[in-house]
């Protein structure tokens, strides 16, 4: 394990007097030295004098990270339930470090929130991605942390992972459940077009998950750039669900699903399929979708009950792959029970408007 002590100095008084001063420049000075023993793994160092800038790292790409959502955190209050978020970087630089935002009183948070990262060298470059519970006034809690390799992810493809969660990323003898994070991620190489075809249309190539450019020549011979935002209709048929949990008595239920957009709070419901563990309702739903790329479906299983309903299970989808392959079937684990698959057939149908930008 890395551990960084030091002793900071001033000539002509101490700087610990000064409130906040003394925490801000001990944090800048242990993110430069944190930076500069963690990674570049070269130095360029001259012995004859000439240029060598051409040696120097230089940014060579962009890393798009979509932060998902966890399931299964520690809880580490004693009092309700921890306040997740996510700190995330490539290099520990406090201005490159991204944040999510804190979901109150949630062991299973969705953020469903999008980062960008500059990209040095995707050779030995990793993100690490740190998610603690908010104390409020007090300092933050450590829950657990995971990080992925650059040279993991294909260049232009679009990786969407499970990652365990561990005390220490240095010492990986932790074998405590400490919960999973979900991330897509995307590596786009500086000039180089990736495999995220634009579904609409093969004229326009996408060269990130946040954006579409689409380059055109106006009247005085400029190109200009245009964003295309990803709208359109999404076709989810409910086909079935195999092996569901009891929740009643007699060993039965009388499942329903709930199908929800994130974003814009749609909603729309299946019919109830009375004393069946394995419902077939094959029945489908479209919902108008008006940012592809920052929505979400969230499929929640219920037992009808006379008196009310009570929770089976959930499963969560972003649009991605709808986005990317127009149409696919798909079986998902259901989260929060102790067994079931759900089975969907989604369609992607897109509607794209330009904007000027």
């Amino acid at each position: 394990q890395k551990k960084l002590d030091f002793t900071l100095k001033v000539i002509g008084g101490d700087i610990s007097a000064i409130p906040g001063i003394y925490d801000a420049i001990e944090g800048t000075i242990r993110d430069a030295v944190e930076d500069s023993i963690t990674w570049p793994v070269r130095q360029v160092i001259p012995i004859l004098p000439g240029d060598y800038s051409d040696l120097e790292l230089k940014p060579v790409g962009t890393l798009e990270v979509k932060l998902v959502q966890a399931k299964e955190l520690t809880n580490k209050d004693l009092i309700g339930k921890s306040d997740p978020f996510a700190v995330l970087y490539v290099r520990p630089l406090r201005n490159r470090m991204k944040k999510s935002k804190t979901i109150n009183n949630q062991l299973n948070p969705i953020w469903n929130e999008h980062f960008e990262f500059v990209i040095e060298d995707a050779s030995t470059q990793q993100l690490v991605v740190k998610i603690y519970d908010d104390e409020g006034i007090q300092a933050a809690e450590l829950i657990g942390c995971a990080q992925v390799r650059l040279s993991d992810l294909e260049p232009g493809k679009v990786k969407d992972v499970w990652l365990k969660l561990v005390k220490d990323l240095e010492i990986q003898r932790d074998n405590k459940n400490r919960g999973m994070v979900h991330l897509e991620l995307l590596y786009c190489p500086t000039g180089q077009q990736n495999g995220f075809i634009n579904p609409f249309s093969e004229k326009f190539a996408m060269t990130s998950l946040e954006r579409v450019l689409k380059s055109g020549v106006d009247s005085n011979g400029v190109h200009k750039k245009r964003d295309v935002i990803l709208r359109g209709v999404l076709s989810v048929t409910v086909i079935s669900a195999d092996d569901l949990p009891p929740a009643d008595v007699m060993g039965k239920a009388d499942p329903f699903v709930v199908l929800t957009l994130k974003k814009s709070g749609a909603k729309n419901k299946t019919r109830v399929v009375n004393d069946s563990l394995n419902p077939v309702w094959n029945q489908t739903f479209d919902f108008v979708v008006e940012d592809g790329l920052h929505e979400m479906l969230i499929l929640e299983i219920w037992d009808h009950d006379t008196f009310g309903k009570d929770f089976m299970g959930r499963c969560i989808l972003t649009l991605t792959r709808a986005l990317m392959e127009g149409e696919y079937r798909e079986s998902l684990s259901v989260d929060r029970s102790k067994s079931g698959t759900l089975n969907l057939h989604l369609k992607w149908t897109p509607q794209p408007i330009f904007r000027d930008s």
